[in-house]
């Protein structure tokens, strides 16, 4: 099978699980093509897979790149080019509108190719619901020959706040758990905790949304009474004010900041405890990351987060805001060897039921409904 797949190529949720799968596919003999305006960041090579960047050129006369348009235009060349089955975009902002638009344009020469739109969680929640955006999302979902969420809470959600006319399949995020496991770098935890002490991890954008302040809320608590050490990985426009939150709460020396990182697996495995405290997650992959490689987790009950994080299993939930009750749980899981191995062990176990191998078949399945059902009615 030949297909495209549309996405933002950005350490996101979206562009990750989009990255991941289309090396996926390959690996299992699919030609799959990337399109987007850069290389993804987790797209490493393979002989199935092909690379199209979409040149946005700057002129005086815009203010604003029309990149959809690039879009459209590359994705109909692409498809015209290798002979395309197939679209999946992934993040219907603007990817969804721009794959109906290609389509439209491959019709008028007596050529079509139906295309899937895969919804990760702020292009619904948030992104699309502005009145801005939301009459174009909504139609290029619905002309979407299939739809699928990434839990069940966006699917709901969507039905909630947009006028969806078809059904939306749940497919979950899926890990690699060839690549994000236990593994022994107990020599790198010893240069970050030369004193065994319990290593925190939060991984984010860094945005409001994230919630990252109560990361370094609940680790103050944390550490007045345990010794630990707290990772930041990560940037984002509140990397800043959380920087400076740290040296007025006077813990900045236990806390490091590493940036983006694109070998995050290697730092999940020196983790004890992974805190996701978000307004809202869709599903959480950063935390099911951290679960396949042995760690806790410690996250809010927003979204999509009870879907992955068994409370009093993985790890815990909490209250959005609650950084006392998120110290007070984190506290238990890492105040002895025996507990925080029995949480480690659980982690592994779950993280394991979202295997990319358990994963990708339904997505292959999806494929072939719909390439069926598209040829019937062409």
């Amino acid at each position: 099978m030949k297909i495209g797949i549309v996405c933002y190529p950005t350490f996101g949720g979206s562009g990750v699980l989009a990255t991941e799968l289309g090396m996926a596919l390959s690996a299992k003999g699919h030609e799959v093509h990337f399109i987007t305006y850069k290389q993804p960041v987790r797209l490493n090579f393979h002989p199935n897979i092909y690379y199209h960047e979409v040149t946005v050129h700057n002129y005086p006369l815009f203010d604003f790149p029309p990149y959809e348009t690039a879009l459209t235009s590359t994705m109909v060349n692409v498809i015209n080019n290798h002979h395309l089955d197939l679209l999946h975009v992934h993040y219907a902002i603007p990817h969804a509108s721009a794959a109906y638009f290609a389509r439209q344009i491959l019709k008028a020469s007596g050529k079509g190719i139906p295309y899937i739109t895969t919804l990760h969680g702020t292009d619904i929640t948030l992104v699309g619901k502005d009145q801005t955006y939301a009459p174009v999302v909504t139609f290029s979902m619905n002309e979407s020959d299939a739809i699928t969420a990434v839990s069940n809470n966006l699917r709901e959600e969507t039905y909630k706040y947009f006028k969806i006319e078809k059904d939306i399949v749940v497919i979950p995020n899926f890990v690699d758990t060839d690549r994000f496991q236990q593994t022994d770098k107990n020599h790198f935890k010893k240069m970050l905790a030369p004193n065994n002490e319990r290593i925190l991890v939060h991984v984010s954008n860094f945005r409001k949304v994230k919630r990252a302040e109560d990361v370094v809320s609940m680790f103050s608590r944390v550490r007045e009474e345990l010794p630990s050490k707290l990772l930041m990985i990560g940037d984002g426009p509140e990397r800043q004010n959380i920087e400076e939150y740290c040296r007025t709460l006077d813990i900045a020396q236990d806390i490091r900041f590493l940036g983006k990182q694109e070998q995050v697996d290697e730092i999940l495995s020196i983790t004890d405890l992974f805190v996701l405290p978000s307004q809202y997650e869709s599903f959480g992959l950063s935390a099911l990351e951290a679960m396949a490689c042995g760690v806790p987790v410690i996250s809010t009950n927003a979204g999509g987060l009870p879907e992955i994080n068994v409370n009093g299993i993985t790890g815990y939930m909490t209250e959005v805001g609650d950084t006392e009750d998120m110290a007070q749980k984190a506290l238990h899981i890492l105040s002895t060897d025996e507990r925080l191995n029995e949480f480690k062990a659980n982690a592994i176990a779950h993280a394991r039921t979202f295997s990319k191998q358990r994963i990708i078949p339904l997505y292959e399945q999806l494929y072939d409904s719909v390439l069926r059902k598209y040829k019937a009615t062409v």
